[in-house]
């Protein structure tokens, strides 16, 4: 991975965030996961680049990650996230974006899609979990595995270097063996800020209110590509097939020896996939 670019603050709605700025061309926004230690650049770093040769790309730390401001969220957190990221739209000067997200990430776009539609131009979602039901089974752990494997990280001993190899190369990452050491020192060490250490032992409280966003998917009109791992650790491919017919314009790529993060295992395959999607909207003249 090649060092982050230059760090940007901007004031939005009362938070400060943290971002970088890189390419030219329609504005696309990535959204990270909500892991331990995650940042935008963590999540999207290897493919950025890529993005960048024919695309602005706004690579934003979600609010209580990052460098972003670590302040406690009271209230709906998805409704939370998305006016607050439609704010930074509006500080930035975007009027309309794509959005590239992971995660955490993509259940906030997914609402802000519902909620503000000409804000958004297309939606390319992985591994998020807007609804807390599958079609096949129940989810794993309930649809707690993440925050478990959180609880998990940040509780007894407290975060270890080993614990976070741990829990990327059983959760995150299908060939735990590819996982590089720049990867793992930055989760590693942005886990150790005190202010995430803080919100992690708040446990969810200071994250907001659950919400279930059912309704919101069938009003979300702009495409959406949900780009899912063949062996993601949290939701087998059959959960976002139904996500899929759930939003109006929904399509499906899954994308085999991959997990969690197919954009860090397999950052030349997912670009190709995710460019040929927005390649597509453009030859069929859907604005960005």
């Amino acid at each position: 991975m090649t060092p982050p670019p230059e760090s940007h603050y901007a004031e939005a709605g009362g938070i400060t965030y943290h971002y970088h700025d890189l390419g030219s061309g329609p504005d696309t926004v990535f959204l990270h996961g909500g892991g331990p230690g995650c940042t935008a650049w963590s999540d999207f770093g290897p493919v950025a680049p890529l993005f960048a040769s024919d695309r602005r790309c706004l690579l934003v730390d979600i609010h209580q990650y990052g460098r972003s401001a670590k302040t406690p969220i009271t209230g709906p957190m998805w409704d939370h996230h998305a006016a607050k990221t439609v704010a930074l739209l509006d500080t930035l000067g975007v009027e309309r974006a794509d959005f590239v997200c992971n995660s955490w990430g993509g259940t906030i776009a997914l609402n802000l899609a519902a909620k503000y539609p000409d804000r958004v131009g297309s939606l390319v979602v992985t591994g998020s979990m807007p609804v807390f039901y599958g079609p096949l089974a129940p989810l794993p752990e309930g649809g707690r595995r993440g925050r478990n494997a959180r609880d998990a990280y940040y509780g007894g001993e407290g975060p270890t270097r080993e614990k976070m190899r741990r829990l990327i190369t059983t959760l995150e990452w299908y060939d735990g063996d590819k996982l590089p050491e720049e990867t793992l020192d930055l989760r590693y060490q942005q886990s150790l800020d005190p202010g995430e250490r803080e919100l992690a032992a708040m446990s969810d409280s200071p994250r907001g209110d659950w919400q279930d966003l059912t309704d919101e998917l069938g009003r979300i009109q702009a495409p959406v590509l949900f780009v899912w791992g063949m062996q993601d650790a949290f939701l087998t491919p059959d959960y976002p097939l139904m996500l899929a017919r759930m939003v109006p314009n929904g399509n499906l790529h899954v994308m085999d020896h991959v997990s969690h993060h197919p954009q860090e295992e397999r950052p030349h395959a997912y670009h190709a996939v995710v460019d040929g999607f927005f390649r597509s909207l453009a030859g069929e003249g859907v604005p960005a």
